[in-house]
């Protein structure tokens, strides 16, 4: 045990580095299966043991094994024909982004991120369902710079994915796992080019993502049956419940 705690951080004891790992496996089940919540759960539960320097980094380094292994997974239902502009709108996110990583007010990113989510989640907007190749660069563009500051738009992907593709729930968790994958991926370049040290949360991020893994091929297995209309039910009321959230914390930051 004391051999494993001298691969740890600093100030991050055993105790909760083994519940963070064991952590990492439900979260990862939990958006395989449903397809949304595992990220931010997982945020703010590295939140509660590790710096607020290196929250951002730390979890979308693992982030990047955990929708790896759900887009790997899943790898025969993601539609290219969404990836492939949302890789490139990432792509100019990410330099965009990497002039202004600095760290916003939370309250703020918060509050804009929860009203967003419930907009895109319930109303019904003209065209959105139908967007074409420079309709989703410019929609992952905005996302990629977002993602730099606030860490898991998973949500906001999420929802805006539900339109594009609105009848296939495995298709759904597939493109949104290969999309994340890509944004947490230029996310974490951006972080390592700006000076952060990965390597002392390596041993850490590489035991999360093992474990993460091991929950995706679980979360699966529950996707595998659960009936489509039940399973966007589900996803709408944990997107809906997830925005709630953010709105609130957002609110309450403010005093």
């Amino acid at each position: 045990m004391n051999a494993f705690a001298a691969f740890l951080p600093d100030g991050l004891g055993l105790i909760p580095a083994a519940l963070l790992i064991i952590a990492s496996f439900f979260t990862s089940a939990l958006t395989a299966s449903f397809g949304i919540g595992g990220g931010v759960a997982l945020l703010a539960l590295l939140g509660m043991f590790i710096p607020v320097s290196a929250l951002i980094p730390v979890h979308g380094a693992i982030q990047i094994g955990s929708n790896t292994g759900r887009a790997w997974q899943l790898r025969s239902h993601i539609v290219h024909q969404i990836v492939w502009p949302f890789v490139a709108g990432s792509l100019l996110g990410a330099l965009i982004g990497a002039f202004f990583v600095v760290q916003l007010p939370d309250a703020i990113l918060k509050l804009v991120l929860g009203t967003f989510v419930l907009v895109i989640t319930w109303a019904k907007i003209p065209g959105l369902g139908k967007l074409g190749s420079a309709g989703l660069a410019v929609g992952s563009t905005v996302l990629a710079v977002l993602s730099m500051f606030f860490g898991a738009t998973g949500p906001l992907l999420s929802s805006f994915f539900a339109h594009l593709i609105p009848d296939n729930r495995k298709a759904l968790i597939a493109t949104h796992a290969a999309g994340m994958t890509v944004q947490h991926a230029l996310k974490v370049v951006v972080f390592a080019i700006a000076g952060f040290a990965f390597g002392e949360w390596l041993p850490l991020i590489l035991l999360m993502v093992a474990s993460g893994y091991l929950g995706t091929i679980y979360g699966t297995r529950l996707l595998e049956k659960l009936p489509e209309e039940s399973f966007r039910r589900w996803f709408k009321i944990g997107l809906t419940l997830l925005a709630l959230n953010l709105v609130r914390e957002g609110i309450v930051g403010f005093f």
